[in-house]
């Protein structure tokens, strides 16, 4: 970004603001800020990222805080919404590879990949419980009090995995005032919500809360039969499914419900929380359109030297060099190629002479998410059908206990239960031919247990937490896995695979306030892992792979999925241990003013690779670490009218664990998909945050952020090293430059108030691959949100109308680059275009 660009996006954001209204809380609970001030200016919002309450402009750590009124105004629903407010934050949903999860980047530290054999960079808690896998991490927001988003290493404070940063959702407790609301939302592709919740007294001292929502929506991607919809072309229809029209299906379609019950116990110096929460989601595929299909780059050299899209795909004419039998056999009895016929809009398509059934051509996929080709011996377990679904079944159970000893000493425990079942399906290619298809599945247990042990002097001198944490989960993963781009073609099941494992940890973290006005706090973390990753992978009718009659007996890949021999009961193990720290000083210059520095450290757990096509591709992979030097600030001005707060780190980033293409270790030609220590960075960047009140009933809410990652170590071994850095490489889904800001005006009558709203947001292109590709490349995007409410004088009626996507950008939320290994494809995952919504909500 140029100096005049990033000089104007400044004074934007200066002008413009932060998070939310802020509000207070009392006893755990928010509630609505200026009940205080008639001008609505913001009171205090409380944290609980240093393990007790304290006042975020009190907190010496970069924070941004949503509460649940503001979140409303937003309409956000989803977790992966809310980091559009938050600067250094990306969150973006699964694209149809990784099924129900969630993209988790800050600061340009995060995953991709869903595989328990790799853990998440981001830690995501609910109710300070720790969700342990990006498969269950994108969560309805479901009754919310707020959500706290910590930027930067959070290794003392949340542990291992929060490396770059932590998301803690905090959830309503029951209050027993016999509250309740409804809420009705009907809108774009009949998309139906019902969201409610009540909350009522049981007895003095026990209260309970009960929420929940479903919601129904169409599918905004169509899945049209080429071969129906271009009955000129060679391709044959689609009758193997038992389908005879032309838009069979669609993609992105939901069928969610979630429901959550909380009770609360008080009694003297006891509190007890105890919660159970219940999701199911059966969604459609996640939508997937082809952007551009082509002659693909040979191995070894990037797609953006190799690849064709203009040339049709030669591989696709032959199974493989040992058997030439078509992918796919055309209605003249020829093979049927993949090339730019099959992508259906956009500068890389020669989509001609079909009738897309009044579908606008940049929401049309052509998958069928079928394998129809003729068995050989290479391959006899055809045909094969993948599922086109999304679903997610999962449900746990929290329990929170707090005890005041005395005024200065309290006790605190935490414990978790939580599982899930994950299934969905993938057409990799987008299209009717059959170049790689599967199915996946998820399972996971997790058991965690935390006890904390708050403490402090009766004169505020010192304070702190010392406290121990306990983390066992088992997660199996199960894929058929039909890939035909392979030389020769591999159609197998990939596990279950287990991956039992356990964390342990001892932490302690103390503040000292030598004057009023200053504190110093120092923290250490203990943390032991231990992962046991086993390979299981055989044949779709249960027979195991023999390498002696595959390469031996009876010749070279003599029988199906040979190079997979040698996989089956093979453990991989990782082991390790690791020592965090954090210093941080902060002094109170003013009442409206505190500046701080810190420097803290984290670690992302290591493990082994996933993914071996080959026995020799079963290689681990160490801990990547990150140490983080940052000042900021934070400051109330203009009688509290201006909130501005910022903070500049500095990111040493060391062994970064990314996704490597290329293999020359295997002595097997095969494909290659397994995560490595690629090298490290220098990560420099800075944050701000503003909310503005310059009139009453008139709120200004913004943030900027920008970052500048430069590895220290790039790749320079050429391209078969297969970690091809290029000069100026970043991480996935890390953007230079992110901006947000929202307008809202409340219109006070004796009838009620009618609130009007505007969020935009913009986000820089990011890459989806370590080899930043420029076919992985997602471009820049600036979105809009409206909405319009009116609130009726006593508050107990609520009606709104929202338009999301303003202005209907064209956009994806992320791109797939296969355009080697023979596949020779571009797919996206497209936003939501321009939609609509009404609601009604009656509060009682």
């Amino acid at each position: 970004m140029n100096l005049k660009s990033f000089a104007l996006v400044s004074s934007i954001a200066v002008m413009a603001a932060l998070a939310s209204p802020a509000y207070a809380q009392d006893d755990g609970q928010s509630t609505a800020a200026g009940q205080e001030d008639s001008d609505s200016r913001p009171n205090e919002i409380i944290v609980t990222a240093e393990f007790r309450e304290a006042n975020l402009q009190d907190t010496p750590i970069a924070i941004t805080a949503v509460n649940s009124e503001m979140l409303e105004a937003r309409g956000q629903t989803d977790i992966s919404q809310v980091a559009a407010q938050a600067p250094n934050v990306s969150l973006r949903p699964q694209p149809q590879n990784g099924g129900s999860g969630l993209i988790a980047f800050i600061r340009g530290v995060g995953q991709v990949d869903f595989n328990y054999a790799l853990d998440p960079g981001v830690g995501v808690y609910v109710d300070d419980v720790y969700i342990p896998t990006l498969s269950s991490s994108l969560l309805e927001l479901i009754d919310l009090d707020r959500v706290e988003i910590l930027r930067g290493p959070q290794g003392t404070l949340a542990g291992k995995n929060s490396i770059g940063g932590a998301i803690k959702l905090f959830s309503q407790k029951p209050k027993g005032d016999n509250s309740g609301s409804l809420r009705v939302e009907y809108g774009s592709y009949n998309m139906i919500q019902v969201r409610g919740m009540a909350d009522f007294a049981i007895s003095e001292d026990l209260a309970m809360r009960i929420s929940g929502v479903s919601r129904s929506k169409d599918g905004y991607v169509a899945m049209l039969d080429y071969g129906t919809t271009h009955p000129n072309s060679n391709v044959p229809g689609n009758n193997a499914r038992g389908r005879g029209n032309g838009d069979y299906s669609t993609m992105g379609g939901e069928s969610l419900v979630a429901a959550r019950a909380a009770l609360r116990y008080q009694h003297d110096a006891l509190e007890i929380n105890i919660s159970g929460d219940y999701t199911r989601q059966h969604d459609e595929a996640i939508p997937t359109v082809l952007i551009a299909a082509g002659a693909p780059s040979p191995a070894g050299v990037p797609s953006d030297i190799g690849f064709d899209p203009t040339v049709p795909n030669p591989s696709t004419s032959l199974t493989n060099t040992f058997t030439p039998i078509p992918w796919l056999v055309g209605k003249n009895g020829n093979a049927v190629r993949l090339s730019c016929a099959f992508v259906p809009a956009g500068p890389y398509s020669c989509d001609t002479g079909g009738d897309l059934l009044g579908w606008d051509p940049r929401f049309v996929s052509y998958s069928s998410f079928m394998d129809a080709m003729q068995p050989n011996p290479q391959a006899p377990y055809k045909p094969y059908f993948a599922l086109p679904i999304t679903q997610f079944t999962g449900w746990g159970i929290h329990g929170n206990l707090t005890y005041d000893i005395n005024d200065d000493m309290q006790l605190v425990y935490i414990g978790s239960y939580r599982t899930y079942e994950s299934k969905w399906g993938q057409d990799q290619d987008a299209t009717p031919i059959p170049v790689a298809q599967l199915d996946n599945q998820l399972n996971h247990k997790a058991w965690s247990s935390e006890v904390r042990f708050n403490f402090g002097t009766s004169d505020g001198l010192l304070e702190g937490t010392v406290g121990g944490f306990y983390l066992h989960q088992n997660g199996r993963y199960t894929a058929r896995v039909d890939l035909n781009y392979v030389n020769p073609t591999i159609d197998f099941i990939h596990g279950p695979d287990t991956t039992p494992s356990t964390t342990k940890a001892l932490f302690g973290t103390v503040t000292l306030h030598p004057i009023e006005a200053m504190s110093i706090t120092g923290g250490v973390r203990y943390t032991k892992d231990k992962k046991v990753y086993t390979y299981y992978r055989s044949n779709p009718d249960t027979t195991i792979p023999n390498g002696f009659n595959c390469f031996v007996a009876n010749g070279v890949f003599s029988e199906p999925n040979c190079i997979l021999s040698g996989l089956f009961g093979i453990p991989g193990k990782f082991k390790g241990d690791r020592w965090d720290w954090r210093i941080v000083g902060d002094f109170r210059w003013s009442d409206n003013f505190l500046t701080y520095a810190s420097v803290s450290t984290g670690f992302k757990g290591g493990g082994v690779n996933p993914r071996p096509f080959v026995a020799d591709q079963a290689l681990p992979f160490r801990p990547e670490t990150l140490t983080t030097y940052e000042v900021g600030f934070k400051s109330d001005f203009l009688d509290r009218r201006v909130r501005l707060n910022g903070a500049a780190f500095l990111n040493k980033y060391n062994d970064i664990i990314l996704g490597k293409l290329i293999c020359p270790e295997s002595s097997l030609p095969s494909p290659c998909l397994r995560p490595e220590n690629i090298g490290s960075a220098d990560v420099k960047g800075f944050e701000l945050e503003t909310q503005i009140y310059p009139v009453d009933g008139l709120s200004l809410d913004g943030s900027i952020a920008v970052l500048d990652f430069k590895y220290t170590s790039p790749s320079t071994g050429g391209l078969l090293d297969g970690t091809v850095i290029p000069a100026g490489g970043i991480t996935p889904y890390t953007p230079e430059l992110t901006y947000s800001f929202g307008v809202q005006y409340d219109y006070e009558m004796d009838a009620g108030t009618v609130s009007a709203r505007f969020d935009g947001s913009y986000q820089d292109s990011v890459y989806v691959n370590s080899e930043n590709t420029n076919w992985g490349k997602v471009p820049s995007r600036f979105l809009g949100n409206a909405r319009l409410t009116y609130a009726t004088a006593e508050s107990d009626w609520k009606f709104s109308v929202e338009v999301q996507n303003v202005f209907d950008k064209y956009y994806f939320m992320s791109k797939s680059d296969a355009t080697a290994n023979s596949l020779g494809v571009v797919t996206g995952v497209p936003g939501l275009p321009r939609t609509w919504s009404v609601s009604v909500e009656k509060k009682f």
